[in-house]
């Protein structure tokens, strides 16, 4: 249990420090580092990190040094511009247990600008909120676990044993950044992601597949359009099919999330086709993002999809002798739920109860996060525990400063405590 005047000492000088660390998630929110533009951010980190005193790793993402590892998921887009970059406090005499600090830099696409409030990429400061894409998934929470080893820096400290800060890349399309980290061998005890949780724990979180669906059709002048086979409506069968699916998977329940009515969610998340507006459609894509359960197995799940697929075209003249084709790419990723982690839990419960004065609440996620490659590929508990945050994948994406701040300070104290703290 950590002395009250330490943990009061700490939160004093999170506190103390937060102005600046507004001011720099605001500045590295303003950076666009969508997928496959995210080196000047991450140059910003590499800077951050050297200037807090840590042993800055900054490496090029290699698909050669990670397609055999489970937990890859095949890519699309190029690699050329994909770097991680790591932050290493290390110990000199260990005597703490050792913790990794991970984050993902890469933000979501906008959608039309102008249906924001203001410009995305020009983050501002509405009362509590601070405002831009990414600042809250995840550049807050990023952010937070930096100026938490600030703030014990700051007061002469130096955490007790190995601590690493992780940027990394991919999150919100493979994982692939986080799967880089432990092919390159780190490893650690314990890992926290500070991911936009209303100051909850995640608790278990689903899978998530995605997909593409290829048709073909016969293309016609429209003065025949009846002669022709229209590749883009023939999809919306497909579409309803896999909804049935769907509902067949959440009729099926997971014991991690036996409170949520309807756990696994199937999105048709983009669709393109056709070339020319006065013929009958030739071609038409669309992409799926789905959930499944942990423990689900991957390749029954591509069977399944697959099956419901196929099934479907046969009530279509055309499909039945031109099946669609099905293109696996980004998340193949399995579900995951927190397990072996009562001590990890209890010394973040007293953290947060340090900062708030409440018990730590715990959550179920419909979605996925990096904690999949910690706790089911290295063994390492991963703890998602992060600020408040609203539309985030949205438009006007904002997160809350208070609460901002009173996970820093519960993240501080958690180094303090998990680590231990000696004098720099």
């Amino acid at each position: 249990m950590m002395d009250s005047t330490l943990a009061d000492r700490i939160k004093e000088a999170v506190a103390a420090g937060f102005d600046e660390q507004v001011r720099f998630t605001s500045d590295l929110t303003a950076l666009p580092s969508l997928r496959g533009r995210e080196a000047p951010a991450q140059d910003v980190m590499a800077r951050a990190y050297r200037a807090a005193g840590l042993a800055v790793d900054r490496f090029k993402v290699e698909l050669d040094d990670i397609r055999h590892l489970p937990g890859f998921s095949p890519v699309a887009v190029s690699y050329d511009d994909a770097w991680n970059v790591v932050g290493a406090h290390r110990a000199p005499d260990p005597r703490g247990r050792s913790l990794i600090l991970n984050g993902h830099i890469d933000v979501v696409p906008t959608g039309p600008v102008e249906l924001w409030s203001a410009p995305p990429f020009q983050p501002h400061v509405e009362g509590d909120w601070l405002y831009g894409r990414g600042g809250g998934d995840m550049k807050a929470g990023l952010v937070a676990a930096l100026y938490a080893f600030k703030a014990l820096r700051g007061l002469g400290l130096t955490p007790a044993a190995d601590i690493y800060l992780q940027s990394v890349i991919e999150e919100e399309c493979t994982g692939n950044g986080a799967l880089a980290c432990l092919a390159r061998g780190y490893r650690a005890e314990a890992a926290v992601i500070p991911e936009p949780m209303g100051e909850a724990l995640a608790r278990a979180q689903v899978g998530v597949m995605w997909f593409q669906v290829k048709l073909r059709g016969r293309p016609v002048h429209v003065a025949v359009a009846g002669t022709g086979a229209n590749a883009i409506e023939a999809a919306y069968p497909l579409m309803s099919a896999l909804h049935k699916l769907e509902a067949r998977w959440n009729a099926e329940k997971h014991p991690a999330f036996a409170g949520l009515e309807h756990p696994l969610n199937l999105v048709v998340s983009r669709i393109e086709g056709g070339d020319w507006t006065s013929s009958v459609p030739a071609w038409c894509t669309f992409d799926v993002r789905c959930g499944l359960y942990p423990g689900s197995d991957l390749g029954a799940i591509r069977r399944e999809i697959e099956d419901c697929v196929r099934q479907a075209a046969q009530a279509n003249p055309y499909l039945a002798n031109t099946p669609p084709e099905i293109v696996y790419h980004g998340f193949q990723a399995e579900g995951y739920v927190l397990q072996d982690a009562d001590a990890q839990v209890a010394a973040l419960d007293r953290s947060h109860r340090a900062v708030t004065g409440q018990p730590l609440q715990q959550k179920t996620l419909t979605g996925t996060t990096d904690a999949r490659f910690f706790g089911l590929y290295a063994g390492i508990p991963g703890l998602v525990y992060g600020p408040q945050a609203e539309s985030i994948h949205g438009y006007d994406e904002r997160v809350s400063l208070s609460s901002t701040l009173r996970v820093t300070q519960a993240i501080a104290l958690f180094i303090a405590d998990w680590c231990g703290v000696e004098a720099a």
